[in-house]
């Protein structure tokens, strides 16, 4: 049987083309990974978005700051700049190890990538501005509290407003935190616990509004707080901390291994922080992302088994949904206690024997 051609324009040519396939994984990726604009979805293939301020300095062009709807998706160079896409990478045959897809390069008069031209990219992404959301928030509602309690709000009378939400909230960190790890010393941290947990906790919250970055899932973020921990923990060290590492308790013979592994015990808890956070963060989103494109993947294979299955997976992505809000708050009570446990051995020297306290690691 010979095989029929369509001619060139003819409308059996354009239902022979294949649909764009979904790519699971780069959908994800974009949904998790920072970017210079809050998408929140497309209407009619046009993107509804708020694009945020670039920034960018370049030593040959000097300072250049303009908001990313210039690109245009990446769809269009601005003032010598292009914002990488994939499609873009892939029609240069770029490598997308050096020109990854979301970075803002230098282009050359015919648009094409200068890889001479050097660029710092100060820009203000949506993990950035989100940040800085959550601070504001937490700037906005903790000085406030705390007015009230100095005139006597919640002292010698009944609390009112959202103080009745915060002051429970404050309580259990402060009994559960602050006191059963850190005993009589507990007031020297308390503010440094409460920013802490309050601001991973209103990052977890905003993260689960669709459109808005997932902030605590992103490891740089964690980082921070976690490099933050650590200086508290280093600045609550002592004799009896620093004796503990470099004198072991342990047979002279023992004390050669041990040196090495107590070193190492000095940056393991911080950085057991750092990806405990991001690790459970980043992982129910994309669980929830995954059961989404599962009916487009199944919608794929069959039609009547996308739209029969789909029920069953928004169940699931709704389930995920609310035991993600569960865990916003128990990520920032994990975070908070694990740095007072950690506060507490500095100034104990590793032991448990300072004012009867014993610290209790809680594993999430």
């Amino acid at each position: 049987m010979s095989k029929v051609h369509a001619a060139p324009g003819d409308p059996a040519e354009a239902g022979q083309k294949e649909a764009p396939k979904l790519n699971p994984s780069k959908i994800i990726l974009e949904h998790v990974s920072d970017a210079h604009e809050f998408h929140f979805y497309t209407f009619n293939k046009k993107p509804v978005f708020i694009p945020l301020p670039v920034i960018l300095y370049s030593p040959t062009k000097g300072w250049s700051v303009f908001m990313s709807s210039k690109f245009e998706h990446g769809e269009q160079t601005y003032n010598g700049y292009r914002l990488l896409t994939e499609e873009y990478v892939g029609e240069k045959k770029l490598n997308d190890k050096v020109y990854r897809p979301g970075k803002i390069w230098a282009v050359n008069e015919a648009g094409d990538v200068d890889p001479s031209g050097k660029v710092y990219d100060l820009s203000l992404t949506r993990n950035a501005v989100q940040a800085i959301i959550s601070a504001l928030i937490l700037l906005w509602i903790m000085p406030g509290i705390a007015a009230k309690y100095r005139n006597g709000q919640g002292v010698t009378t009944a609390p009112t407003g959202f103080q009745n939400v915060v002051e429970p909230v404050i309580t259990f960190v402060r009994d559960e935190v602050g006191k059963s790890n850190l005993g009589d010393k507990y007031e020297k941290y308390m503010p440094f616990l409460l920013t802490v947990f309050f601001f991973i906790l209103i990052n977890n919250l905003l993260g689960l509004i669709p459109g808005t970055a997932n902030v605590t899932g992103n490891i740089a973020f964690t980082a921070a707080l976690g490099i933050l921990s650590f200086i508290a923990i280093m600045i609550s060290t002592g004799r009896h901390y620093w004796g503990h590492i470099f004198n072991p308790p342990v047979p002279g013979p023992i004390k050669v291994i041990m040196f090495p592994v107590e070193i190492m015990g000095i940056f393991t808890k911080p950085f057991a922080l750092i990806i405990r956070l991001f690790a459970n963060m980043i992982s129910g989103h994309i669980i929830i992302l995954s059961f989404i494109c599962l009916i487009f993947i199944f919608g794929a294979m069959n039609t009547a088994l996308g739209w029969g299955t789909s029920p069953f997976f928004v169940l699931l992505s709704i389930f995920i949904y609310l035991i993600e809000v569960l865990v916003a708050f128990i990520q920032a009570f994990i975070f908070a206690n694990l740095t007072a446990v950690f506060i507490a051995q500095a100034f104990e020297g590793g032991h448990e024997e300072d004012h009867g306290h014993h610290a209790e690691t809680v594993v999430a």
